[in-house]
Formats: structure tokens, C-alpha cells, sequence
């Protein structure tokens, strides 16, 4: 366990210059582990699923207000970024509850980017969804009785398996919790294995999870936003010596995806890799320096940008993605409540991200949630108006942006890089 005073001087230590840094490919290292394609927030007729992805900017704004109470428990409420507030819990209107018409976990619908880890000796296997913008590995217990037909983790049939003092929680759009009791095991992901990895097995979990094909899930955060207070599977690979460099990366694509532990896998990327160093000691893979252009001409710029694998819908602060939108042709609100656009499908902007060097488009398809309805014209955009309550100058960007470029995640130089996809 970890105490705030070393987290701190540790989260200190993460603070560099914000100048961009282009490395050149190395030699293969690390290992793979291919990932399943999610589906995406359009029905089978190509309209948008307005409903999920109410869901999905309501899981997103919970699980980074989480995040916020961990770094306020685990660094100090001095740590948090300028203008930071803890939010209330945000929920599902009740008009979309009562529609019962979305499964958010269903496995021809789900969001997430899932591969397998093993937990236990002998190995028990489940299918997880990796998610860089939270910090713990929590999988279903097999004493959950809401979990059923689903991989559950029965810690008595692991002979490395070793229970801990404390407790484990999370909210979900619907109001109610997931909760369960912290672990330690043996836990291996794509070959990688560590001992003593700290885990919660949970024993109550909300509806939202329970129809899933996703057991669990594995943060590839930073300890300080880690609710167990002890550091997160990757964290623990380079301590034990498990990976031979301090990088996981990620292509996420149509075909072909994988998270690459230990390194870069060249194979999926052409070029160098051109590296941002981390802008902030609070936990998250945050860069400094953001701007967006719409069709080649700046439209916002100066702001940090969290990358989260764990999230599909970009969010910028109200401010900022009004100031966006009215730069788009044809744009109008589609949904003020929860800061959704839609703009005229047959005129899609144009969309780039850069941080002071490359431009890194987002193509016309990821950037298109789908039409609002059969014949209107209209689409809705990826780039939503949400307060997370992490400050008025940070950006939450996912899988809309990771799956145009091949992103990599470095603990060893404190920075996130981007590529071009092979």
C-alpha cells in the first residue's frame, strides 16, 4: 500500500516539458493481446442509438468523478486540476430509463475493447475491458448472485489467492453500485504475469452489467486513481520486472486490434512515434498543448486532453464545444441536456487533434455517431458538451481518436505518443 506523501513525490516526478518528442521505431519487445472489435453507438439501420449514448457520456462522467475522489483521498485535495469539482452522481433521465430498450452490456452492442487475462494458479479465464482512464482490476465473485452466466472469480480455487483488509465501489448511471472485496493473486495478461496483484472481487453489481459478455475490467491508469491504493496491474509488471520497457500500446481498428504490453509492436505502425510528455501529476495520461482544427483551420486550442481507452464519446468542457460546433456548417443542437450536436451528414467536418506537431485526423466515419433519424440528413457528432468536473481546460478523447492512430502509453518517459497506422 501506498501513502500520499510517496504518491505525490512520485506524481511530481511525472511533470516534464510539454515539447513533443519523435522516437524511431525500436525492435520488437513485449507481447500481444488481441483485442475484440466493439460495436458502435449506430443501430442496424445506421441511425444513432440516443439512448446508449446517454448511457455511455453517463458512465464516462462517473467513472472520472470516481477518479476525483481517489486522487483527492490518495494525493490531497491540493493535487486536483484548477477548477476541479466533484460532481453530484450523475444519472439516466428518467424519460430514457423507462424506454427499457437498451442493453448496454449485450454483446452485439457493447463499447468496449475487450481481450483475456487469467487470474489464479491454476488460471481462471475472463474477458476483460482495458481501460487507460481508471486504475483497478475488478472481475464478478463467485459469490455474486447477480453475475450469472458469466466467468466468475472464485478466489478459494486459486492456491495464490490471499484476501485484504478494506473494500471496493463503483456507480453507474442508474444510481446503483457495483461493490465487492479486495484480493491479491497471480494475474496474467497476454503472457505477462505478476504475483501479489491487487484485485476486487465483486459480490453486488448494478443491472447494467449483468446481461454483459464483459466479466471485468483492467485500469492501465496511475496509481493515484487507483480506489484499492495499490498500484495497477502495469505498474506492477515493471516493478516485478515482467516487461522489458515501461509501454503498452494500442491498435484499434476494424480488424486486427491489440493492446501490446512491454514495448511497441512496429508491425501496426509506419513512421516515428511522436511523443508528448505528460502535463500533470494526478494520475491520468493527460498531454498539455491541445488544439482541433475543422476542415485545416484551428478552432480551439489550448487544452489538456486525457487519452481514455475506456470511453468512445469525446467530451469537452460546455465552453469549448460550443465554440467548436459554431465553427461547423450547418451544425445545431440535437440534445442540450446532454450537449449533443448533430451537423448535416453529407458535409462532415473535417476533424484534427495536434499537440504541437503532427495533425492526427479523425476520419468522417469514426467522427459520425450515426443519422438522428432514417431520411433527416442530420448526423450527430462524436464531440459532445459535458461538465466531468475535472476543470474548464481539460478534454476527454477515447477510441473516436485511437482508432486513426496508433497510440502508445509510456510510463518509461512519462508521455503519450501517437503514430500512423501501417
Amino acid at each position: 500500500m501506498f501513502c500520499k506523501a510517496t504518491l505525490f513525490a512520485l506524481a511530481l516526478a511525472l511533470l516534464a516539458s510539454a515539447n513533443p518528442v519523435i522516437r524511431e521505431p525500436a525492435a520488437l519487445t513485449g507481447l500481444r493481446v488481441p483485442l475484440r472489435r466493439p460495436r458502435s453507438l449506430r443501430g442496424a439501420n445506421g441511425t444513432f442509438d440516443h439512448a446508449k449514448a446517454i448511457h455511455e457520456i453517463v458512465k464516462t462522467k462517473n467513472k472520472h468523478r470516481k477518479n476525483l475522489i481517489n486522487i483527492e483521498q490518495n494525493l490531497g485535495r491540493e493535487a486536483l486540476p484548477v477548477g476541479a469539482e466533484i460532481k453530484p452522481l450523475a444519472t439516466v433521465p428518467a424519460a430514457v430509463q423507462k424506454r427499457g430498450a437498451v442493453k448496454l452490456t449485450d454483446q452485439d452492442q457493447d463499447l468496449e475493447w475487450t481481450g483475456a487475462v487469467a487470474i489464479g494458479s491454476p488460471a481462471q479465464r475472463f474477458t476483460i475491458d482495458f481501460d487507460t482512464g481508471s486504475s483497478d482490476l475488478w472481475v464478478p465473485s463467485s459469490s455474486c448472485k447477480s453475475c450469472e452466466s458469466r466467468n466468475l472469480y472464485n478466489p478459494s480455487k486459486s492456491s495464490d489467492s490471499s484476501k485484504k483488509s478494506g473494500s471496493f465501489s463503483i456507480s453507474y448511471g442508474d444510481g446503483s453500485t457495483a461493490s465487492g472485496t479486495p484480493y491479491t493473486d497471480t494475474v496474467t495478461v497476454g503472457g505477462v504475469k505478476v504475483t501479489d496483484q491487487y484485485l476486487a472481487a465483486v459480490t453486488k453489481e448494478s443491472s447494467e452489467f449483468q446481461q454483459g459478455a464483459v466479466d471485468g475490467l483492467l485500469g492501465l491508469g496511475f496509481p493515484a486513481l487507483s480506489e484499492l491504493k495499490n498500484n495497477p496491474f502495469f505498474f506492477t509488471a515493471i516493478k516485478q520486472g515482467a516487461v522489458s520497457k515501461g509501454e503498452f500500446a494500442f491498435k484499434l481498428a476494424k480488424t486486427g486490434s491489440e493492446l501490446f504490453i512491454g514495448g511497441t509492436n512496429k508491425k501496426l505502425y509506419s513512421g516515428a512515434i511522436e511523443f508528448h510528455d505528460l502535463s500533470s501529476a494526478i494520475g491520468y495520461w493527460m498531454i498539455g498543448g491541445g488544439s482541433v482544427s475543422i476542415n485545416g483551420k484551428k478552432a480551439v486550442s489550448g487544452f489538456d486532453t486525457i487519452i481514455d481507452s475506456g470511453s468512445t464519446i469525446m467530451i469537452a468542457p460546455q465552453i469549448a464545444a460550443q465554440s467548436f460546433w459554431k465553427q461547423v456548417k450547418g451544425a445545431k443542437v440535437f440534445d442540450q441536456e446532454s450537449g449533443m450536436y448533430s451537423y448535416p451528414c453529407k458535409s462532415a467536418p473535417k476533424v484534427a487533434f495536434s499537440w504541437g506537431g503532427k495533425s492526427w485526423s479523425i476520419s468522417a466515419d469514426d467522427f459520425n455517431l450515426g443519422e438522428t433519424e432514417e431520411g433527416s440528413g442530420q448526423c450527430v457528432g462524436a464531440l459532445v458538451a459535458g461538465d466531468v468536473g475535472l476543470g474548464d481546460s481539460i478534454w476527454l478523447l477515447g477510441d473516436t481518436l485511437m482508432k486513426n492512430v496508433y497510440t502508445v502509453f509510456s510510463v518509461d518517459k512519462n508521455a503519450v505518443g501517437f503514430a500512423k497506422l501501417a
